[in-house]
């Protein structure tokens, strides 16, 4: 590594740094992870043992927001806690399904970054960037069952020094999991609800012995979708986590483990156009096989299968037998050590391991022969087979030491990752089955097969500066990072190679900085009165995976486009003012952010139809981005019993420059002054929660303002409410049942419906038709029953 250091620093200061960083983390095996301390403000707690709501970061310099479990009361149990971040300032969270958990719509957008573009750790281990059909993470809903979340920390602008993470240009989500009770005890659930949603979750907590202890829970969940379809639309999952912590003077030790099996249907991109003539819950002809061959031999037309060309409102761009079908299975695990060395001084280490195995099949257009002689036999209909593979794991070290009025803190992190993503044609499609599997055998065809080896170091030193009783504090440091992907095209398992003009490319691709500040300061100018500042820059490695990639191109595009890319930074400014009082908390922050290098991405072919010829990738530099905008938090508890939660959000992020779109042709189009795709201008959200005796009740609210998808903002959708009901009770003991309490969840109350996420690889300059499949629809209302013991 110190030859590598020495050929590409560009500056002699921070190599030394680095080196330095790193003798002091030899004092423990190299690896780094993020401190609670650094993460976000501490928790409150009452006398009564009952964890308060902490809405804003006290005595952070940057701005960071706080969820924690009881937050999540107005949701049903095993809702995404990413999707429970919506109500903070700044954030909108996007899913198809009620519980937020459907792989290809959940998006997070925050002060106009979008999910990909922020920062994800569990515990300080790396959850990668967010993207569906990720290749370097997992989603915290595949990683943490939400039962055993502990917090959630949103840093919604500057990510600080320590996360894990090579894209966090937006700033980043810090969730911890819980650590095992002290008590020995088993807990229940149960849940059922609207589209035959049954769930059930167990936890088991060993207590603690001589500084031992542990839990294993486990959930079970299935759910239909809610389109009109009658059968294949079923979802499941099944996840196990388990933890072990073993303390003593000096020293702890956590083992973590979680074992996830996601199994979705997945629901259609829907464009304007079909919005207007099949509505919102547009679904495929499953199980009226014969009827879904007959549109499909309108367009393959040797086979023996008559043709039934569609009839209004259904246009052949319509048809499918069901949207497919995503599989997931993942293993995560780490093993962590926080080691006191000496009075002020200790060290953690944590090594970690993750692997998952993917897939996504669905019926499209296509010959089937089965192989056979004969035409009799022929289907016009063949299996897109997509596959993929993650397998990474990495180390990371940190080192804290407090001396007098300074806080000295370095990390290191590095990680090594193998991913791959095919995509396979079977043409031995003999009739209808469950595409909820993994499909052996061997394909027919292969349209592209790629892998790609990723490796990723980064390191990190800062001083923390404590005055006047810490109500003065200053905090200065600089981070590296280095991120390189080498992408090969392989021949992989189809009968025939993958042809030239689909298959994806081979290269590689390097993003560096060594020297990237962040600084910052906070003062505390009167008791409770607090007002913050801060500077961050940051480099996001590029992205992989086989739609959002630079490399997921054809071999001629990569020649064309490769050498010119260049990575996506940010600079990004925040200030504000807040109040922690008794019965107030207020936060208001302003900030501004300058995004250069946005890459942006255009795929020519619908999303249902990207199996065909000609139909790739490719990527436009956008020039700069810049993002202004407001927010503001307020925390409202008048009585003991009762809380009120209210944030409102102003953002103004647009392009700098117009942009100059080429494909087979160059256009430029006047997209200075635009207001960036999926970004809304405004936000608010309100919950009001009461807890008096055993009854609870929580109502959320949540506005989205104006979002488009279209550069030139000729296209979008209009601003929506949305409000999700909570209601239990607890009625303690009764017996050997401890804490027996029933719930009542309902989401969207006022069954509203509008357009969820959007599909960012399909953005383009314009829609003058209204005829690009770009987003998904929403949910109905739907209620949830729920039931949970312990003993």
């Amino acid at each position: 590594m110190t030859n590598f250091s020495r050929r590409n620093m560009r500056h002699g200061k921070a190599y030394a740094f680095f080196m330095a960083s790193v003798a002091l983390v030899a004092i423990a095996p190299a690896s780094y992870a993020e401190t609670a301390a650094t993460a976000a403000p501490a928790l409150d707690t009452a006398g009564n043992g009952n964890v308060d709501i902490v809405v804003v970061g006290s005595g952070e310099t940057r701005s960071v927001s706080t969820l924690v479990p009881s937050n999540l009361d107005a949701l049903p149990p095993g809702t995404s806690i990413q999707k429970a971040l919506n109500m903070l300032p700044g954030v909108s969270a996007q899913s198809i399904d009620a519980l937020g958990v459907n792989e290809q719509s959940l998006s997070l957008q925050v002060r106009g970054f979008s999910t990909t573009h922020l920062g994800y750790t569990l515990d300080g281990m790396p959850l990668g960037d967010g993207a569906y059909n990720n290749y370097n993470g997992l989603t915290i809903s595949r990683a943490l069952i939400s039962e055993n979340l502990g917090r959630a920390d949103l840093a919604t602008g500057i990510a600080g020094l320590a996360i894990a993470s090579t894209s966090n240009l937006g700033g980043a989500v810090i969730y911890t999991s819980s650590d095992p009770s002290k008590d020995l005890g088993l807990k229940v659930s149960q849940t059922i609800g609207s589209e035959k949603t049954a769930r059930t979750f167990v936890r088991f907590d060993t207590g603690e012995y001589q500084g031992l202890s542990a839990y294993v829970s486990g959930h079970h969940s299935r759910q239909d979708l809610f389109v009109d379809q009658a059968a294949y639309k079923k979802s499941t999952g099944k996840q196990v986590n388990a933890k072990i912590v073993y303390r003593t003077d000096g020293f702890k030790l956590t083992a973590f483990a979680d074992i996830s099996r996601t199994n979705q249907a997945d629901d259609a991109y829907l464009s304007k156009d079909t919005l207007a003539r099949r509505g919102w819950d547009l679904g495929g002809y499953a199980p009226n096989w014969q009827t879904y061959l007959s549109r499909n031999a309108c367009a393959v037309t040797t086979t023996p299968i008559k043709c039934v060309p569609s009839a209004a409102p259904e246009k052949s761009g319509d048809v499918t037998f069901t949207n497919g079908q995503i599989l997931r299975n993942d293993q995560l695990y780490y093993l962590a050590a926080d080691i006191e060395i000496a009075t002020g001084l200790s060290a953690r280490v944590q090594g970690y391991r993750h692997t998952d195995k993917g897939a996504g099949n669905n019926f499209i257009s296509g010959l089937s022969t089965q192989g056979t002689a004969t035409t009799a036999d022929d289907l016009p209909v063949t299996i897109r087979d997509t596959r993929y593979t993650i397998d990474r794991d990495g180390v990371l070290g940190s080192l804290s030491w407090r001396i007098g009025f300074n806080h000295f803190e370095a990390g290191v992190w590095t990680e090594a990752n193998k991913s791959s993503a095919a995509r396979y044609i079977r043409n031995d499609v003999t009739g209808p089955f469950d595409l909820g599997q993994f499909l052996k055998g061997q394909p027919a065809t292969a349209q592209w097969v790629q892998e790609t080896d990723w490796t990723t170091r980064q390191f990190y030193m800062q001083d923390t500066v404590s005055l006047l009783d810490d109500r003065l504090t200053f905090d200065f440091g600089f981070k590296g990072t280095y991120s390189r992907s080498d992408a090969r095209a392989i021949r992989g398992i189809a009968k025939a190679a993958p042809p030239a003009s689909t298959q994806f490319a081979t290269g590689s691709l390097t993003a560096k900085d060594y020297f990237l500040p962040e600084f910052g300061v906070h003062w505390e100018v009167a008791r409770g009165h607090e007002v913050f500042a801060s500077y961050a820059e940051n480099i996001a490695m590029y992205q992989g995976g086989f739609k959002l990639g630079p490399q997921s191109v054809t071999q001629p595009i990569w020649n064309a486009q490769g050498a010119t890319l260049k990575p996506e930074t940010s600079r990004s400014v925040e200030g504000g003012y807040r109040y922690v009082g008794r019965t107030l908390q207020v936060s208001a922050t302003g900030y501004w952010v300058k995004f250069d290098d946005r890459l942006l991405q255009y795929n020519p072919c619908p999303t249902n139809q990207q199996q065909n010829p000609g139909c790739g990738n490719s990527f436009h530099n956008a020039g700069s981005v810049t993002a202004k905008g407001l927010e503001l938090g307020v925390l409202w508890k008048p009585a003991p019993w009762l809380s009120w939660y209210n944030s409102a959000s102003l953002n103004k992020t647009v392009y700098d420059q117009d942009l100059n779109f080429c494909t087979a042709t160059c256009v430029l189009y006047a997209t200075h002054g635009k207001q960036q795709v999926d970004t809304p201008k405004q936000l608010y959200s309100s919950a009001l929660t009461l807890n008096y005796g055993g009854f609870s009740a929580s109502v959320m609210g949540k506005y989205t303002g104006k979002r488009y998808y279209t550069y030139m903002n000729d296209q979008g959708f209009g601003g929506y409410a949305t409000v999700d009901l909570g209601v239990s009770y607890s009625f303690g003991d009764l017996g050997p049942l401890k804490n027996t309490k029933l719930s009542l969840n309902v989401t969207n109350l006022t069954d509203k419906r509008y357009a969820s996420n959007f599909d960012n690889s399909v953005f383009a300059p314009n829609d003058p038709t209204g005829s690009i499949l770009v987003f998904h629809s929403s949910a109905p209302r739907q209620v949830f029953g729920t039931i949970g013991v312990a003993f």
